[in-house]
């Protein structure tokens, strides 16, 4: 095994539920509303398979060194706080408070580097990226490095998140130049381990700016360090989109931070479709029900949606999926 140094999850999570969580929410003015992407039921709410997160990273990654289970002060009344590896962190722990309460977890994710304690290499996850297979710590670092996918997508939609991250690519190309960074990292952008999909950075390579960087929607691997250097790089234009307690076209996502890491040459290459996979629900839930029973991938992404029709079966057949494969309790259940 290479790994050398300890490797810490972060993982985010809220439930609509509670009660506490509701009063805040009105207070801040804000509504569930299903016509509208940043308000909807989706961003907010828990599918029960909370603890399959918790029995993958017992079963498939023992080597961790921490889980930093990051909430706004809620705790799942099955979890096991006690156990050492186990570390609660509420909101106002890490976030400054001029910015709380917060609905937006593109804010959230930015102070993550805050966390008290946490390891250098962190690996990122939202509660709906989940583990379905053994998975070694070299998926995520090699050599003290993030292994990453640096290759180019065309970002032509004009939903919400599509101008964020139009935010995060003018703020790169104000700081990076992009010829310098392809021809320094040349053998990075270019691996032969992204098979067909690095077409579009020979395609690029004349212009002389970056477009958005294509991101995987998984767990992602960081150096805590970086976020340093991105507050140091853009404090100002991260503390304007910080004050967004909900969602908005304004906002600056995580992928500035894993975006900065790759510019900067501080990552592995690696082909990460090649083990990892998003199921949008509300189109592919049966594929995913069949991709978790049959530990398919290392990694999926069960993404939700406010519109799944039979929402409540869909989740009883992945639950009834995940009991497959991650039966019984695990060490972080009472």
């Amino acid at each position: 095994m290479e790994k050398t140094y300890d490797i810490d999850f972060v993982v985010t999570w809220v439930d609509m539920n509670d009660p506490v969580w509701q009063k805040s929410l009105a207070c801040a003015k804000g509504i569930i509303d299903n016509s509208q992407n940043r308000f909807s039921s989706a961003r907010f709410r828990d599918n029960g398979l909370l603890k399959y997160w918790f029995r993958g990273v017992d079963r498939f990654t023992p080597w961790v060194r921490k889980i930093h289970f990051v909430t706004c002060g809620q705790k799942p009344e099955w979890l096991d706080e006690t156990h050492p590896k186990i570390h609660l962190v509420d909101h106002k722990d890490v976030i400054p408070e001029e910015y709380l309460p917060l609905f937006n977890s593109t804010v959230i994710e930015r102070f993550m580097h805050l966390i008290p304690g946490l390891a250098e290499h962190f690996v990122y996850f939202n509660d709906d990226f989940h583990l379905t297979a053994p998975t070694p710590p070299e998926r995520f670092f090699l050599g003290g490095l993030p292994c990453d996918i640096a290759v180019f997508r065309l970002n032509t939609g004009g939903n919400l998140y599509s101008k964020t991250l139009g935010n995060n690519v003018r703020l790169l190309n104000s700081y990076f130049d992009k010829k310098a960074v392809l021809r320094k990292h040349r053998e990075k952008w270019f691996s032969p381990r992204y098979g067909f999909r690095k077409w579009l950075n020979w395609l690029l390579m004349p212009y002389g700016k970056f477009v958005t960087i294509r991101t995987p929607h998984n767990a992602q691997p960081y150096l805590k360090s970086t976020y340093f250097e991105v507050w140091d790089a853009f404090g100002a234009e991260l503390d304007r989109a910080s004050h967004n307690r909900f969602r908005d076209a304004s906002d600056l996502t995580p992928e500035l931070f894993r975006s900065w890491q790759i510019c900067k040459g501080n990552f592995v290459p690696y082909n990460t479709y090649s083990d990892t996979k998003m199921f949008p629900l509300i189109i592919k839930s049966l594929k995913a029900i069949e991709a978790v029973r049959a530990r398919r991938y290392r990694l999926v992404c069960l993404n939700d949606n406010q519109h799944i029709r039979n929402y409540g079966q869909v989740m009883a057949a992945l639950a009834d999926s995940f009991e497959a494969i991650l039966p019984g309790k695990c060490a972080f259940e009472k």
